[in-house]
């Protein structure tokens, strides 16, 4: 129900539009002036605000303002005695819905209202999905409160305030982008773009046209101009994942961007100015990789400014149980299931394990165990092979080798449990399994699985 709030200092005129809204369902409140409105305002949830243009203590015109201003997702509409067309510009300018004269337009005021309300419903939607997107890119989102992931936390709030170039190390699936999308929200700079490459994914000349963009005729086929990464990140936050597998010359044309903020896109010559803020972050050893000559020392410094090492899972395994936690709420709502808790040899299991891939192979264990559990809760029954027999070589000595046969037979029921989770797409199942799709057929014709 949507709530309505009348200013009018005409008692009879409150009375009678009170009347005629509370008919249509609408829960309505009255004032009798605006400094009245405004308290109301300030102790209700107020929606759509109907209010007289000359009142007692001021004008409704510059009240728009006021509401707008404090109440961004309040709708103000606007009677008045007698319309002129200066009053109107200028309620719309002060963010007003609508200004309409009394009595000639009388029967427009509740068609006016169902619009005002359609449009607060999707000012709350976009206020809530934005509240969302901030927990998601936020420190809030970083799950963990061992030391080793405090401390990184701590020292990534303390150079996001600030424009300093940041250098994310650590090994691969320790949430670098993640970090980098937090210090980019809580900069300066959040409302502006932020925008990651994978310098690993392309090769040389692709790699150089995605962060620089080009001029017509540069290339066959380029036959406008286009804007590279750092210009469309310009006032915003650049991060390069990967910086270490960037190509020597590139990393010459990034020097230049970090020393002067400017390039040359490919197929020009006039240099191009921005303002952007670097993050960087790598997995391999820039220094070794400086010595064996695949890494700028100069360009090592510059970005070196402040550095934050990522813990390992393995680091911070009192963090392990809250991050399954989060997966397993996670895909279980994905996927419509009420799985709710791990058993005890489940999360011992978790422990145990090495973590090689870090937060993203514990995603994507969790991912497969709810695929394959039908109960409430996760049983090591659905954990990988290779978790499964370390936990048990860690409980007996007995089981330090799985025989051919349970290994055989708990691969076949593994992949048997994927294929209908899958519904047959085997390459989706692949995917899941982490395995090469020529693999996994090669596995359905041994295991003879229909």
């Amino acid at each position: 129900m949507n709530t309505i709030l009348i200013i009018d200092d005409e008692a009879k005129i409150r009375s009678l539009l009170s009347r005629i809204i509370s008919l249509e369902g609408f829960e309505v409140f009255e004032a009798g002036n605006l400094k009245s409105g405004l308290k109301r305002l300030e102790i209700t949830d107020i929606d759509i605000v109907l209010c007289d243009v000359k009142l007692p203590d001021g004008s409704g015109v510059d009240f728009s303002k006021t509401v707008k201003d404090q109440f961004p997702s309040v709708e103000i509409i606007l009677l008045t005695a007698f319309g002129n067309i200066p009053d109107g510009v200028m309620a719309i300018k002060n963010g007003a819905f609508d200004y309409i004269t009394k009595g000639d337009d009388n029967t427009k005021i509740l068609p006016l209202l169902y619009k005002a309300a359609e449009k607060v419903a999707l000012n709350k939607r976009v206020l809530q999905l934005e509240k969302q997107l901030d927990s998601k890119q936020s420190f809030k989102s970083i799950i963990g409160k061992s030391n080793e992931i405090t401390n990184a936390i701590s020292s990534a709030q303390k150079v996001a305030v600030t424009d300093a170039t940041v250098l994310l190390t650590g090994e691969t699936g320790t949430g670098k982008e993640v970090f980098a999308q937090a210090i980019h929200h809580a900069s300066n700079r959040n409302k502006k773009n932020f925008i990651a490459v994978n310098c690993s994914a392309f090769g040389k000349e692709l790699l150089e046209n995605e962060l620089f963009g080009h001029k017509a005729g540069a290339f066959t086929g380029a036959v406008k101009d286009s804007k590279g990464i750092f210009e469309e990140a310009n006032l915003g936050t650049v991060f390069l994942d990967e910086i270490g597998e960037m190509p020597l010359d590139l990393q010459a044309k990034l020097l230049r961007v970090l020393e002067s903020g400017e390039f040359l896109k490919v197929g020009d010559s006039k240099p191009t100015k921005i303002d952007v803020r670097i993050i960087a972050a790598t997995n391999r050893d820039l220094e070794t990789e400086i010595e064996s000559g695949n890494f700028r020392e100069d360009l090592y410094y510059r970005i070196n400014i402040f550095t934050i090492k990522l813990p390992s899972l393995r680091e911070r395994v009192a963090d392990i149980e809250s991050l399954a936690g989060f997966f397993l709420k996670t895909f279980s709502h994905k996927m419509g299931k009420n799985i709710t808790y791990f058993s005890d040899d489940y999360l011992k299991a978790l422990k145990n394990h090495q973590w090689k891939g870090n937060i993203r192979e514990l995603r994507n264990v969790i991912e497969r165990s709810v695929i394959l559990t039908d109960s409430s809760a996760l049983s090591t029954d659905s954990l990988p092979v290779d978790i499964l027999s370390k936990q048990e070589q860690n409980q007996s000595s007995q089981n330090k080798m799985m025989s051919a046969f349970s290994m055989a037979s708990a691969e076949r029921m593994q992949i048997q449990k994927i294929l209908k989770h899958t519904n047959g797409n085997k390459a989706e199942a692949a995917r899941l399994l982490e395995i090469g799709i020529a693999t996994l057929y090669r596995k359905i014709e041994e295991y003879s699985i229909s």
